[in-house]
């Protein structure tokens, strides 16, 4: 489990310059043998972690890292 949060934290900063918001698609390519209730699970430990965050636009949620993104400042995750 932690390896595959580190793995998920990893992914993110490595494309932080271009993209702030991950969709779930995403993060199941980064463990293609893994149901995605197995990762579901994981995304939801980081989110109690605090390590990511929640991001709906109404119709589709996202993933981000939290504090980061255009979001973050007009949000209050600063």
């Amino acid at each position: 489990m932690e390896a595959a949060k580190a793995e998920i934290l990893g992914f993110c900063e490595s494309k932080s310059a271009n993209k702030s918001k991950f969709y779930f698609n995403d993060f199941t390519k980064l463990f293609p043998d893994a149901k995605a209730r197995e990762v579901k699970k994981i995304l939801t430990a980081l989110i109690q972690e605090e390590k990511l965050v929640f991001w709906s636009s109404g119709s589709t949620t996202m993933y981000g890292m939290a504090g980061a993104g255009k979001q973050a400042a007009s949000e209050g995750e600063d």
